[in-house]
């Protein structure tokens, strides 16, 4: 037997044995567009309806999430490979006790690890199916490798734009790489738009007819749309506190607004479709490029 058929038997026992998380990977074509906003809202609103919610913060070097929770991780994904650190040791607690693991500035990309490094990592990360009911995985904005992996490796994408022409046409840039990358599987993947920082219900569903419509006649694909988050004062002033304006401002438009979308993907998440994949699934395709 292979290293690679080892790494295999490993990946495919660590599956069997454990309970597999909802996984959700919010992406967007272009940066400032508000992605880690909603990762952290999308986090409070399904930990305040019962669920045990992990943020994966995949934007490496930068520190967005962490910024929003108002909290300075000790330790991150740099600790787990290379110092020894557990794979509990190194989540950080947020807001409501939800969990986030930074990937700190030590970590140029899952992609350029080593397969024994993430072997040790997959075997890690496994354990996460244990400690959570959903992970919630914060990708790098654009079309970069790494990027592309993650989107590639996840069941079920969110995928957030806004009215900018700048924004849709780098959401179907990274929609196109997406489609015309050979292992791309596009009857094992859903993905949602959310369109973000709208004045009107209008407007949301507009920005996701554009985007549908090009997908649609260029690509052969179809997209889904999960819903709207409006323009709202309260998320800046949130931002500027540090903290999510879900809990610093439950009843304003926006946090309503994410009340709508979790029920949504709450919903969406016990419809039998599409086979659920635990992170170790999805963190086993960067072992197998590397046979």
């Amino acid at each position: 037997m292979d290293q690679a058929e080892k790494l295999r038997t490993i990946v495919k026992k660590n599956q069997r044995n454990a309970p597999k998380a909802q996984i959700f990977t919010v992406t967007s074509g272009k940066g400032g567009v508000g992605k880690s906003n909603v990762v952290v809202n999308l986090a409070v609103q399904m930990q305040k309806r019962g669920k045990k919610v992990i943020i994966f913060d995949a934007d490496f070097g930068l520190a967005n999430v962490e910024i929003m929770f108002g909290a300075i991780p000790k330790l991150n994904l740099s600790d787990l490979i290379y110092r020894g650190k557990t794979i509990q040791e190194i989540i950080t607690p947020g807001p409501l006790d939800i969990g986030f693991i930074s990937g700190g500035s030590g970590v140029m990309g899952v992609n350029n690890l080593s397969k024994e490094q993430l072997k040790f990592l997959v075997g890690n990360l496994s354990k996460l199916d244990e400690l959570a009911d959903v992970i919630i995985i914060d990708t790098g904005a654009g079309i970069s490798d790494n990027v592309l992996e993650f989107v590639m490796a996840s069941p079920e994408i969110l995928l957030l734009a806004t009215s900018e022409p700048s924004s849709l046409t780098d959401a179907y840039s990274l929609l196109k790489a997406l489609h015309r990358n050979e292992e791309f599987r596009q009857t094992e993947t859903k993905i949602k738009v959310i369109s973000n920082r709208v004045t009107s219900e209008e407007e949301g569903t507009g920005i996701y007819e554009k985007l549908n419509a090009v997908v649609g006649q260029f690509l052969n694909g179809n997209l889904e749309y999960l819903g709207m988050i409006p323009q709202d004062a309260a998320v800046e002033k949130a931002i500027r506190q540090q903290q999510p304006v879900t809990l610093l401002y439950p009843e304003s438009k926006s946090s309503k607004a994410f009340d709508v979308l979790t029920d949504c993907l709450i919903q969406g998440a016990s419809a039998p479709i599409y086979e659920k994949k635990g992170i170790v699934q999805l963190l086993s395709r960067f072992i197998f490029k590397k046979d």
